[in-house]
């Protein structure tokens, strides 16, 4: 299950490895038709991938932040730093495609 991402946390969950965080919010209809999709993505890449929700609604300076602008926004971490931004609603494999390029990389 993804861990839920705040400004507390996000340097300690962020820290090793490649973590993708879903920017969303209650009130976004695309970011309900993801949430499926990333929890199966999940499933498939979850030991190889962490998997964080971060609601833009109670942390707002960190979508600033990090320039997310529209939701669902996916911020991309490698070792804790931010190093890509994907933005919009996507089918299952096309994220899947895009996450194998990110492992492979690795």
């Amino acid at each position: 299950m993804a861990v839920t991402i705040t400004k507390a946390n996000l340097a300690e969950e962020t820290a090793t490895g490649l973590v993708l965080v879903d920017f969303w919010a209650d009130w976004c209809a695309p970011c309900k038709m993801m949430d499926p999709i990333l929890e199966q993505l999940e499933t498939t890449y979850g030991d190889r991938i962490k998997f964080g929700k971060l609601n833009v609604e109670n942390n707002q300076d960190l979508a600033m932040n990090y320039k997310v602008m529209s939701i669902p926004s996916l911020v991309l971490f490698r070792d804790g730093k931010a190093v890509e931004k994907v933005t919009g609603l996507y089918p299952k494999e096309k994220l899947a495609k895009y996450l194998d390029r990110k492992l492979a990389t690795n």
